[in-house]
């Protein structure tokens, strides 16, 4: 309660301060005092130079003066992903809040990040107005954590119309039908031009979720998947957002082969997922299934409508923007999230006459 002396403006200042009841700790000395004098005037913050401080101040607190979140600058050393394991490894403490800041984009510290599970990767410059609402989402959404089993009555899931999927059953036969003897001849080619398999299997998160194997003539040389975390440099989005970003594509990726640009210049690696249609895993126009890395960094309810519509093989954004370079992540998004809300068979059917032309990529991505 406030004291009786106070004036209104200090009644006020307390009020905006400690609104949302979030407590932080911060060890980023390196990001100066606008961080901290941002962050105090929506937050109850405390700050320490140092991660010894830091733990020390920790290991004084009880269990209900715990900190909800901790805020952490990289170091040259990386010494903080090491007191980050720590952290985890200790049971009253592996639930708290992990945000770590960085001065520049680097895809070891970005994989180390990953690796160690944090809630949060900043990169200098800081967009602190994101830094603090992302803060607000994070703790509400481990307070209501606990309670989301409670919803597991509730099906959220997409049912496809009857009609659509009538309509993709025979659209779908009719076209293997009649490409079947151009898959044999793209397969040799592929098989004759590298050493793997001919259709790249990957795991893809279509429909309310759901986790299926997406098949695509492979493009690209044998291991690609592993060397992603090296080319993330090239990526088109990554210019596009502040921070950190959702989707990867990368411009001119070094580890597509001769063949290859030519089957995805002109979406012909993409034919295999006609099977995929066949078989349920998603239809011929929807919002596109998306890697699991992409996947599980969509969590807010802003993005996660884009899962509660179809998946597709084609679909809004690829008609509209697909291969053009300036083509922002929230755009994508916003793209995905209509047509989750808004498809329709006359909408699919004006999606699959416009994609024809759209199957030609202007730019390598």
């Amino acid at each position: 309660m406030f004291s009786e002396n106070m004036t209104p403006s200090e009644t006020n200042s307390k009020e905006s301060n400690s609104h949302h009841q979030i407590s932080i700790l911060v060890h980023a000395k390196s990001f100066g005092n606008e961080l901290l004098n941002r962050l105090s005037a929506a937050f109850l913050v405390h700050s320490e130079d140092t991660l010894d401080n830091l733990d020390t101040y920790l290991k004084e607190q009880s269990l209900f003066s715990l900190p909800d979140v901790i805020i952490l600058e990289v170091d040259p050393q990386l010494s903080c992903f090491n007191y980050v394991n720590k952290l985890k490894e200790n049971a009253l403490l592996k639930g708290l809040v992990i945000i770590l800041l960085s001065d520049k984009k680097d895809p070891n510290v970005r994989s180390l990040a990953m690796k160690s599970k944090v809630n949060d990767l900043y990169v200098s410059p800081l967009p602190i107005d994101d830094l603090c609402e992302r803060i607000i989402f994070l703790v509400k959404f481990k307070l209501i954590k606990p309670q989301l089993s409670d919803l597991s009555s509730i099906d959220l899931r997409y049912r496809m119309p009857f009609f659509k999927r009538c309509f993709d059953v025979v659209a779908c036969g009719s076209v293997l039908l009649v490409i079947s003897p151009f898959l044999l001849i793209v397969a040799a080619i592929v098989a004759l031009e590298s050493k793997g398999p001919v259709v790249f299997k990957s795991k893809r998160v279509g429909t309310g979720y759901k986790v299926f194997d997406f098949y695509k003539f492979r493009s690209m040389r044998q291991g690609a998947s592993d060397e992603l975390s090296k080319l993330s440099a090239l990526n088109q989005y990554d210019k596009s957002e502040a921070g950190s970003t959702t989707f990867v594509k990368l411009k001119n990726d070094p580890r597509i082969t001769r063949f290859g640009k030519f089957i995805r210049k002109f979406s012909i690696d993409e034919l295999p997922q006609l099977f995929n249609v066949l078989k349920g895993d998603m239809s011929l126009v929807g919002n596109r299934p998306l890697p699991l890395y992409e996947a599980e960094m969509l969590t807010s309810n802003e993005w996660t409508m884009r899962f509660l519509g179809p998946a597709g093989l084609t679909g809004l954004w690829q008609v509209s923007r697909r291969g053009k370079a300036d083509m922002s992540e929230r755009e994508r998004k916003k793209l995905d999230n209509f047509y989750a809300q808004n498809h329709s068979f006359w909408l699919d059917l004006k999606i699959i006459l416009k994609t024809f032309p759209a199957l030609v990529q202007k730019e390598k991505v």
